[in-house]
C-alpha cells in the first residue's frame, strides 16, 4: 500500500510535469494534481513548501476560466491536499526523504509570478487572469501550518479561509469608465529559482 501511493505520487509529479510541457491537462485535474503535490510537500515538510504553495494557488487562480469553476477548483485542490496529507499520516510519512527530493527539484520553482496575478511559466508561457487579484494576498507563510493541519487531521476544527478576487470591471462600467488596465510588466513578487 505504501510503495503504491508513493509510487502514484511520483507519477502525479512526472505527469505534471510532463503534461504542462507539451499539452494542456484540463483546469480542475490540474488543480487536484497541485492539491495532492501540495498535500505530500506538507505532510512530508517540504523545504519549498511555501513557496509552491502560494505558486499552485496563483495557478489556480489566474488559469480559472469562471468562477463557479474557480470555486470548484479551490475545493478539490484543498480536498486534494488534505486527502494526501492523511495518507502520508497513516503511512507512518513513509518515503519522505525521496517525496522532499523530488518536491523541491520541480519545474514549477522556475516560474515568476507578478504582482497582478500574471504568471510566466517555466516553458515561457504567460498566464493572466481574467480578473487581475494581488497576488502578495493568497498565501502568507505560516511556521505553524504542519501542526495546524496535524491538529485537524487528529479531530480539531478548521477555520475556513475565503479567498476572494475582487473584479473591479463591473463598477467600472456603472460608472462610464474603462476597465481598469494590467500592466503586463507588473513588479515581480518574486523570482523563483531552483537556486533559491
Amino acid at each position: 500500500m505504501k510503495k503504491i501511493f508513493a509510487g502514484l505520487i511520483l507519477l502525479l509529479c512526472v505527469l505534471y510535469g510532463a503534461v504542462s510541457a507539451h499539452a494542456q491537462m484540463p483546469y480542475i485535474e490540474e488543480v487536484r494534481a497541485l492539491g495532492a503535490i501540495s498535500g505530500q510537500g506538507l505532510a512530508c515538510g517540504a523545504s519549498k513548501y511555501d513557496t509552491f504553495e502560494l505558486l499552485a494557488r496563483a495557478i489556480l487562480l489566474t488559469k480559472s476560466p469562471s468562477d463557479k469553476l474557480q470555486r470548484d477548483a479551490i475545493y478539490a485542490y484543498s480536498e486534494e491536499k488534505a486527502n494526501a496529507y492523511m495518507s502520508k499520516e497513516m503511512d507512518g510519512f513513509f518515503e519522505c526523504q525521496q517525496i522532499n527530493r523530488r518536491f523541491d527539484n520541480q519545474e514549477i520553482f522556475k516560474a515568476v509570478l507578478y504582482a497582478d496575478g500574471t504568471i510566466k511559466m517555466p516553458d515561457g508561457q504567460i498566464l493572466t487572469p481574467r480578473k487581475p487579484y494581488d497576488a502578495s494576498m493568497i498565501y502568507k507563510k505560516n511556521p505553524k501550518v504542519r501542526e495546524e493541519a496535524k491538529a485537524i487531521y487528529n479531530g480539531s476544527e478548521a477555520t475556513i479561509v475565503k479567498v476572494d478576487v475582487q473584479d473591479s470591471t463591473l463598477q467600472d462600467v456603472r460608472e462610464n469608465r474603462a476597465p481598469a488596465a494590467v500592466s503586463q510588466q507588473a513588479p515581480a513578487i518574486r523570482h523563483i529559482s531552483r537556486g533559491k
